[in-house]
């Protein structure tokens, strides 16, 4: 009954000031170098100028940020738009500054930038490919980039499932545990921290289960400054990150006590809330379907039939997009009213061009004639 995980993981590699090195970012530009050497590797097995893989990926790249960028705002924030039209590109806060990344990147505009980025590209003159042929090679790449975003995403706790009784369930506290940990200006208290499962209360439905936290605050805390803590920052924490975290039975459960050694420390007992790894579902996904296309690639090549890989990319990856947003919690309020979800919604007709481009290639392929 015990045997969800705990995902504690923080989604900073190291900070410094107000700029902060964050896995996302990494994973996000390590799939575009890796993506990079892979169509180096194609280029140069089809005969192709290498040569054009640089500015291939420059378009991939502008492409993609665009793109997701603005889908995230236009599909579920579009008063960003007038409201705050600076905050759509800026990747930081003017008043203070600080340096924030873009908050909002969708799939969804991703893909749909990728297209148009593509076909802008396929119009240069010296392109020897067409805009299928283009496309059968780059959503190849397309599904390892979104396995490491999504994995990406994993570290930021975001784009979380929905609670669930599974063993392989995840607690994510990071978003609690940094919260209570944070220390700008050099005053908390708290020397170090251990969290636990807790054998001892009884599992709830829904995916909560039970967990404690221990806290050891530093010598010459003194009771007060620690019981202050805890009714503060503590209670605060868990109260703010209720999507991860609840209090048992409605009850801030915490004591405060001093150890053998004269320090004080705390124990709080909370419920996390285990959900699905939704995040983990796709990267791994995207995995298996990078896999697959490149495995059909290198088996026909030069003889490959045109929209073959694009068809069978866009069906494959949209239907399993559709079908994880039903173990995924909605991203914006307004989804709560809709029968399919934002997600669900824009991945139908990217699955209905993906059928039909498939079709298209077998019907070329068998009018074609064999040389």
């Amino acid at each position: 009954m015990l045997s969800f995980i705990i995902w504690n993981g923080s989604p900073e590699i190291l900070s410094i000031g107000f700029f902060s090195l964050r896995y996302y970012g990494l994973l996000f530009a390590l799939g575009f170098l890796i993506s990079q050497q892979i169509l180096y590797y194609i280029h140069k097995q089809e005969g192709k100028p290498e040569k054009d893989v640089d500015t291939l990926t420059v378009y991939m790249i502008v492409a993609t940020i665009v793109g997701a960028r603005l889908g995230h705002v236009i599909f579920y924030e579009p008063a960003m738009l007038w409201e705050k039209p600076l905050s759509v590109f800026l990747p930081f806060e003017l008043s203070p500054f600080r340096f924030t990344g873009l908050q909002g990147l969708a799939s969804h505009g991703a893909a749909i930038g990728i297209l148009f980025g593509l076909w802008l590209y396929s119009r240069k003159k010296h392109v020897n490919q067409n805009y299928l042929q283009i496309l059968d090679r780059i959503v190849i790449l397309v599904c390892l980039t979104g396995c490491l975003i999504r994995l990406g995403n994993f570290f930021n706790s975001e784009i979380i499932g929905k609670p669930t009784n599974s063993p392989i369930g995840v607690v994510f506290v990071n978003p609690m545990i940094d919260r209570i940990m944070a220390d700008d200006d050099k005053t908390n208290p708290v020397e170090s921290y251990e969290l636990v499962k807790d054998s001892t209360s009884v599992v709830n439905q829904n995916g909560r289960v039970p967990l404690s936290l221990f806290l050891f605050f530093k010598k010459g805390t003194s009771e007060s400054d620690a019981n202050n803590f805890v009714q503060s920052r503590v209670y605060g924490s868990i109260a703010t990150k209720s999507e991860f975290v609840d209090f048992v039975n409605g009850s801030f459960d915490a004591k405060v006590g001093a150890e053998s050694n004269g320090n004080y420390a705390a124990k709080i007992s909370f419920v996390g809330i285990s959900r699905h790894p939704a995040q983990l579902y796709e990267s791994i996904s995207c995995f298996l379907l990078f896999a697959l296309l490149l495995w059909y690639w290198s088996k026909h090549k030069l003889n490959l039939p045109e929209g073959r890989i694009f068809g069978v990319f866009l069906i494959a990856l949209w239907t399993l997009r559709f079908a994880y947003e039903f173990l995924k919690e909605n991203q914006v309020p307004f989804e709560e009213s809709l029968k399919l979800n934002m997600g669900q919604t824009l991945s139908i007709p990217l699955i209905v061009v993906g059928i039909w481009v498939l079709i298209r290639s077998f019907k070329k392929q068998t009018t074609t004639p064999q040389v």
